[in-house]
């Protein structure tokens, strides 16, 4: 494994699962050290990136919260030294139509997928320009250009996040900061399990069906794998990919959603 990125540290939000995971894991690989935060932070996937001789911290981040963003950006930094990459992983989805949408869920999706990576964000992006390094990485998703009845807060923050990606690579261009959005389709996740779950039990189906269904709709007959956005997002943090900015860029097996 070539680590090209020794030296380097990278902060992943929603680290310890899915698509947050294989990045990390991806990075790590690659000679980062890694800064990893979730509300929830998994032990288990704590010990396993010890025990392969990452420099890893961990602890608990909410990316609602203005005040713990900045508490783990100074404990990261002071632990493995300034940020380098930010990947913005961090999500959460549910079903519910605009019509029977609540204040409190579109709230907390908004601030989950949207404004928790502009405030992180706003806090590492002034040390990457200040370096004249850094890359910055969104994971949205293909719900960005299109959109289901049953998701429409999800979609508009991933909308959001594709223009936010726009700002922040023209406020990085001149000083070696990259800001790209990685939007996969479906992505074997346990996020898609849990949506995938709730339609099984609307449409009176099974978890196998509706899995199959997804791959059958897709031109390659096969659903995303979370290492394979884990790849591209390693090779974003090469040198030679600088000139990958402001793209969104969809791993989608050849499907619109």
């Amino acid at each position: 494994m070539e680590l090209y990125l020794q030296g380097k540290t990278a902060l992943i939000s929603g680290g310890f699962a899915g698509i947050g995971l294989a990045i990390t894991k991806a990075l790590a690989n690659c000679g980062a050290s890694v800064a990893v935060g979730a509300r929830t932070p998994n032990q288990g996937i704590i010990n396993e990136l010890e025990i392969s001789n990452t420099s890893v911290f961990t602890q608990s981040l909410d990316v609602r919260s203005t005040k713990s963003i900045e508490n783990f950006v100074c404990q990261a930094e002071s632990t493995l030294g300034p940020i380098d990459i930010l990947v913005n992983a961090a999500a959460i989805s549910t079903s519910q139509t605009v019509s029977g949408h609540s204040d409190e869920t579109w709230n907390d999706i908004i601030e989950t997928n949207l404004s928790g990576p502009f405030k992180l964000t706003r806090v590492c992006l002034p040390g990457m320009i200040a370096r004249n390094w850094g890359r910055i990485i969104n994971i949205g998703s293909t719900a960005a250009r299109t959109a289901t009845e049953d998701s429409p807060a999800y979609c508009a923050s991933k909308s959001g996040l594709m223009g936010l990606t726009h700002a922040v690579a023209l406020e990085g261009a001149a000083h070696g900061v990259s800001c790209t959005m990685i939007s996969p389709t479906w992505v074997e996740t346990e996020m898609m399990k849990r949506s995938m779950q709730h339609k099984a039990e609307q449409n009176q189906t099974s978890l196998k069906h509706e899995y199959d269904l997804v791959a059958a709709q897709t031109p390659q007959k096969r659903l995303v794998q979370p290492e394979e956005v884990g790849a591209l997002a390693a090779f974003l943090c090469r040198d030679e990919a600088i000139g990958l900015t402001m793209e969104d860029i969809q791993i989608n097996a050849g499907a619109f959603w």
